[in-house]
């Protein structure tokens, strides 16, 4: 029998919801009228959760996934750029999305991402950030900002995205501002399996984090940590310029009020 997602009691906002039963975290993203774009308290308080996880020895896995089937998460809520005047808003702006996707990263038991519909932007790389990607067959993941804002990501986004799809793809993605279907995201080990019905993924999520559960945690926790160290080896780029570039250009008010009004921007390249 299929069940249907699990109605929790929200914490903080009905914007994110978040329940542990059994041992399982489910997180989720619960704006599915706004395709689940996200909010900078949805933010917040999904690395508030993964944060704390390391605080409670009955966690064994969380789950994240998008409220309805149009999508996981639709990227940032376009309407929290409005404000962005200057290139400090871009600058501080990524470094609050590296401290969220770093706490993902962090969190100290394997997280599941479970894709319906939409995942891109920042949904996109939330779901990189997981440990482990499951979908349905509409699925469809990419980051097509050279086609809206003309905003850019970050050096560490661009790694994320890197490690996961390489470096030619991921060029190949932002460049042509195309998004990757079920088919292809499966025979590129992007997501590990593909359901037809969201009901049917989530079933298998929480059959899927039952199972990781009974392993042992030390094996899970180390080897965590150890992609963790790896990750640390990488040099740092100083990216500071390059977002600045972005973030403070009249191509990214335009690609903004373009969004907005429903209309095909028109880039000056500066």
């Amino acid at each position: 029998m299929t069940a249907e997602a699990p109605d929790p009691k929200p914490e903080h906002s009905d914007e994110l919801l978040y329940e542990v039963k059994d041992g399982i975290g489910l997180v989720i993203f619960n704006r599915p009228e706004a395709r689940n774009a996200l909010t900078f308290s949805m933010y917040d308080r999904l690395a508030e959760i993964c944060k704390s996880a390391k605080d409670d020895a009955s966690l064994k896995a969380i789950i994240i996934t998008g409220a309805g089937d149009r999508a996981f998460a639709a990227g940032t809520d376009i309407s929290l750029f409005r404000d962005f005047r200057t290139a400090e808003d871009g600058l501080n702006y990524e470094q609050k999305m590296e401290e969220i996707l770093a706490a993902v990263e962090a969190c100290s038991v394997p997280t599941i991402a479970a894709i319906s519909g939409a995942c891109t932007g920042g949904g996109a790389v939330i779901a990189a950030a997981c440990d482990l990607r499951i979908a349905t067959a509409d699925m469809l993941f990419g980051v097509p900002i050279a086609r809206t804002l003309g905003n850019c990501l970050s050096a560490a986004n661009l790694l994320r995205l890197s490690q996961l799809l390489g470096a030619g793809r991921t060029r190949e993605l932002i460049f042509t501002a195309r998004l990757i279907k079920a088919d292809e995201a499966k025979a590129i080990g992007l997501v590990s399996e593909i359901f037809p019905t969201n009901g049917e993924m989530l079933d298998h999520a929480q059959d899927l984090a039952r199972s990781i559960a009974g392993h042992a945690p030390l094996t899970l926790r180390v080897t965590k940590e150890m992609f963790a160290r790896l990750n640390a080896l990488q040099p740092n780029a100083d990216d500071n310029d390059l977002i600045a570039l972005c973030y403070a250009s009249d191509d990214f008010r335009e690609g903004l009020d373009a969004f907005l009004s429903k209309r095909r921007p028109e880039w000056k390249g500066r």
